[in-house]
């Protein structure tokens, strides 16, 4: 599924935004993609789509201390976690979309998503929530964990 979502971003960026869901399933269709795979995207794509700043608590912006429940550290891996919690604690995103974030990480189903799949959340997320990204931002997060490594 996670290479559906890359699939979307690197065709539907420039457009700012992806098809609807019928649409959508066709092209996914065509580019070979499961169908399974294509259903439970949508899915999770529609999760997103109904997540707006207005379902979490204005308070939720004014600090405080964020303790994670056994769900969110069963699904995300301990690196992802410390890359949502720099990221905001950086001013990179906001409490609201961290909170996006883990929502649609744990809304996978997996446990320990590495942080190469926690990134490309946080990019769906962004993308879903603003009009315009940063291209450094969008860089950080499409570039590898090992990137360092590869010169």
């Amino acid at each position: 599924m996670f290479d559906i979502l890359m699939y979307l971003f690197e065709s539907y960026f420039n457009a700012g935004s992806y098809p609807d869901p019928d649409k959508l399933s066709i092209k996914l269709s065509a580019a070979g993609f499961e169908d399974e795979d294509i259903s439970r995207a949508l899915s999770w794509l529609s999760g997103l789509d109904q997540l707006t700043q207005n379902d979490y608590p204005i308070s939720i912006n004014e600090g405080g201390l964020r303790s994670y429940a056994e769900l969110e550290t069963q699904s995300i891996s301990t690196e992802g976690l410390h890359f949502v919690s720099f990221w905001e604690h950086n001013k990179m995103i906001t409490p609201v979309e961290r909170e996006m974030i883990i929502d649609r990480a744990v809304a996978f189903g997996r446990k320990n998503l590495p942080l190469d799949k926690v990134k490309l959340i946080a990019l769906m997320v962004l993308w879903n929530q603003h009009d315009e990204l940063d291209p450094l931002l969008v860089e950080d997060l499409l570039t590898p964990n090992n990137a360092s490594q590869l010169h």
